[in-house]
């Protein structure tokens, strides 16, 4: 799924740079359920004060999933992400979204969860074709 780009957007794109705002704007109207999933587990960490929080449960159909999917294996759409909600974010599987406050990036937990062994041990068969 790409991104449903406006005209007068894709024309200010045409003619030079593009603010974070207006970028972010497109991605939450472009990718509602990916935009929902990114916001939760940035609420969560705000709320709850940790150094993780996360969403492991699988989207709904595989048009989320593609939501899910095109946010976080987009630099420039999950820099942006990562910018508005002042978050790192973190990805597993298909579906595993975390969020890490800035400070924690070097942390046990962030390391942990982007490592190979992680990735590893949050497989199943249920996930194999996500």
């Amino acid at each position: 799924m790409s991104l449903d780009v406006p005209t007068a957007l894709l024309e200010r794109a045409e003619a030079g740079p593009v603010g974070d705002a207006e970028f972010v704007a497109c991605v939450r109207d472009s990718l509602p359920y990916a935009w929902a999933v990114v916001s939760e587990v940035a609420a969560d960490l705000d709320r709850d004060g940790g150094d993780f929080a996360d969403h492991a449960v699988p989207p709904p159909s595989e048009a989320e999933r593609g939501q899910l999917l095109r946010a976080l294996a987009s630099d420039a759409i999950r820099g942006a992400l990562e910018r508005h909600f002042g978050v790192k974010l973190a990805f597993q599987n298909c579906h595993r979204v975390a969020a890490f406050p800035p400070s924690a990036v070097d942390g046990e937990r962030y390391r942990a969860f982007v490592s190979t062994r992680g990735q590893l041990l949050n497989q199943s068969p249920e996930l194999r074709d996500c």
